[in-house]
């Protein structure tokens, strides 16, 4: 289980380096009824986050991948290469705007649906949670741990909706301070990060891969 927490974590942490979701979040907050609204928001991005790796966990059981080794292995170099790729991909493109919410016209209920389109568009965390899934879909066998495992990568994927939420619950001035300093650091070398730690996993997912094949 720690094995695959080496390489579940980090793959979590990266697809949390979403600066668009933090601003979006920070947006909500400071709007009308905007607690609710942010909860909302944070409950969207989570079911989108669980659907999708509930699918692809079962989708990797239903293949059989922990009887497959070859299977397993090929398919962490597949997704090792898509994540090299991504990395390039995220390097060359210019960095995104993010669009902010209407303050006036985001109520919670809509503040739901923006949650799930943002997680659901969200095409670079995405990508990031597939390796992840198959992973766990690969080497934890009983039902109890996917769904541990499951939870921990939901958990992490969605930080940018969820912290901004807890730290103003707790502390709300210090942390629209805290976050203001988080949005501009995440800003100015999020893309870089992301670009270093998806690549990172990319190439330990090729070797890996590579590794069993060989062997």
């Amino acid at each position: 289980m720690f094995g695959d927490l080496t390489l579940i974590v980090p793959l979590g942490l990266a697809a949390a380096l979403s600066p668009m979701m933090l601003t979006e979040q920070a947006v909500l907050l400071a709007g009308p009824d905007g607690r609710r609204s942010a909860g909302r928001y944070a409950l969207g991005t989570a079911v989108v986050t669980a659907v999708y790796l509930g699918v692809l966990v079962l989708w990797g059981h239903a293949i059989s991948l922990p009887k497959r080794p070859t299977l397993s292995a090929s398919m962490d170099i597949v997704a090792g290469a898509v994540l090299v790729l991504l990395a390039v991909a995220i390097h060359r493109r210019h960095p995104a705007t993010a669009e902010k919410p209407a303050r006036s016209a985001m109520g919670p209920r809509a503040a739901f649906g923006f949650g799930v389109f943002s997680m659901a568009t969200n095409f670079t965390s995405l990508a990031v949670l597939l390796p992840a899934a198959k992973d766990v879909a690969a080497d934890v066998t009983n039902v109890v741990g996917r769904i541990v495992f499951i939870a921990i990568l939901i958990v992490l994927a969605t930080m940018p909706a969820w912290i901004p939420l807890a730290a103003t619950g707790i502390a709300p001035g210090v942390a629209q301070r805290g976050l203001d300093r988080l949005s501009t650091l995440i800003s100015r070398y999020g893309r870089s990060a992301a670009v270093v730690l998806i690549a990172t996993l990319g190439v330990v997912l090729i070797a890996r891969g590579s590794w069993h094949i060989l062997r």
